[in-house]
């Protein structure tokens, strides 16, 4: 039976077959067209996760009526709090009282739409209140979901948040099962078991992209559990993450370090990704090729796939940057990191490349030297409101750095240009990670590297 076969005796489209099995839908569409694609190892991996797809709905074997405490009013946090609080009573905690007060009103403080439509439209048991101590006191779960920011002073993450909900938790409910969600060192959590003997701390990495955290919930790539000891509560815990997926996905259970590990190897792996296809963009520019052609003859491989390849200014948000920042200082008594050193190093050459590049283009088009240069969105990507080592942000101050007068349009931002027309006059070039049709109007003077836009 072929791929297409399959699903439509699953009673599955398109899109949600490339949902369940995580590959883009034009990915997904090739493996059921593409004889190329039809000869490669993955397609039968594809084909197994089809086949093995029950048409499970979410929830329908999740754990329920337990008691969960959420601290972190994140997209992490926020996701797990909205998932879980169809079939639990769910309390998710934060320091930040505007944050608190946009969940009470059934509303997301940040930009996800599948998280907005369950605030606003599902039954859910969910309660949000001001981080105390006194709110783990009975509860059967905690989930931290706190941030932890990686700290250049001392080459790692800043646990300090984390480590301060442990130590309440600790006051008051030894018995929670205690999940971080957090991304945190290799060893972190063999280290907080010891330092709070009898209680139970695991971790579970997420893999979620921003804006669509909770669909990456619903359908996850994989559930990993980090638990040196793989007692009832952890399977309990288990068994709702899986029974909340849509997808026929089993945890796999491993050590706390391993799944540390996994959390940072994998996103090091995406950030190594992009600064790839980046550098093959740098390279492709300067010696006047094209480098969609090239992505596309490079992509046709199944082994590389056509998907994460799109060039931009240099990877940026939560995870990416930190993360492999964190693994590279992982390797400090370990010789074999002269890659993960690369991808850091990458990303930084890359964005001094484009400034650099985009100061030359803006001098060509204007005839000047004393140019303005404009920039379209200083979110992290599009459809987010994200400024979080956003590589825009970063393109923006090397200019600036530089001598270059920058001016800004941007709807969120409170030093934005608020007329577009006034702010394409102005700008002698204007550039933009992410392409959009508002741009349409002024595509004699837009810098952008967006294959898709070039294309």
């Amino acid at each position: 039976m072929t791929l297409k076969e399959l699903r439509k005796s699953k009673g599955l489209s398109q899109l949600d077959a490339s949902k369940i099995v995580k590959v883009p839908l034009r990915t997904y569409k090739r493996y059921e067209n593409d004889n190329s694609y039809q000869k490669s190892f993955k397609y039968g991996q594809i084909c197994r996760i089809i086949e093995e797809f029950a048409g499970k709905l979410p929830n329908e074997n999740a754990t329920k009526n337990l008691r969960i405490a959420v601290a972190g009013i994140g997209y992490v946090g926020l996701s797990l709090a909205t998932l879980f609080a169809e079939n639990n009573n769910v309390i998710i905690t934060d320091i930040i009282k505007e944050k608190i007060d946009l969940v009470n009103n059934k509303k997301s403080p940040f930009f996800d739409k599948e998280i907005s439509y369950y605030l606003s439209h599902k039954k859910l048991n969910l309660k949000a209140v001001i981080n105390v101590s006194s709110s783990y006191k009975d509860v059967d779960v905690v989930i931290i979901a706190t941030p932890t920011d990686f700290d250049s002073a001392t080459n790692s993450f800043n646990t300090s948040n984390v480590e301060s909900v442990i130590k309440d938790v600790y006051k008051v409910n030894k018995k929670a099962l205690v999940v971080i969600k957090s991304t945190i060192p290799i060893g972190f959590t063999d280290e907080m078991n010891t330092m709070y003997s009898g209680m139970q701390i695991i971790f579970s990495p997420e893999f979620l992209r921003e804006g669509h955290a909770l669909e990456d919930n619903l359908y996850p790539s994989r559930i990993i559990i980090g638990a040196n000891k793989v007692t009832t509560e952890v399977r309990k815990f288990a068994s709702l993450l899986e029974g909340s997926a849509k997808n026929m996905n089993k945890a796999i259970y491993m050590t706390s370090s391993e799944a540390e590990a996994t959390k940072l190897f994998s996103n090091a792996y995406l950030a190594m990704r992009v600064a790839y296809f980046n550098e093959l963009d740098s390279y492709a520019k300067s010696k006047g090729l094209n480098t969609s052609n090239i992505i596309k003859g490079v992509g046709r491989d199944p082994r590389i796939g056509d998907y994460y390849n799109n060039p931009s200014f240099g990877y940026g948000g939560y995870c990416l940057p930190k993360d492999s920042e964190q693994l590279q200082s992982s390797f400090v008594d370990i010789p074999n990191n002269n890659l993960i050193k690369a991808i850091v190093d990458s990303n930084q050459t890359r964005k001094e490349y484009i400034a650099n590049d985009v100061i030359k283009e803006a001098k060509r088009i204007s005839g000047k030297n004393n140019v303005t240069i404009g920039i379209y969105s200083l979110a992290m990507k599009s459809g987010s409101d994200n400024y979080r080592s956003s590589s825009s942000v970063d393109v923006m101050n090397l200019l600036i750095e530089k001598g270059i007068k920058v001016i800004v349009y941007d709807k969120n931002y409170n030093k934005s240009e608020k007329d577009f027309d006034t702010f394409i006059k102005k700008s002698d070039l204007i550039i933009a990670n992410r392409y959009s049709e508002e741009l349409r109007r002024c595509l004699g003077k837009l810098y952008s590297r967006d294959i898709y836009y070039r294309d």
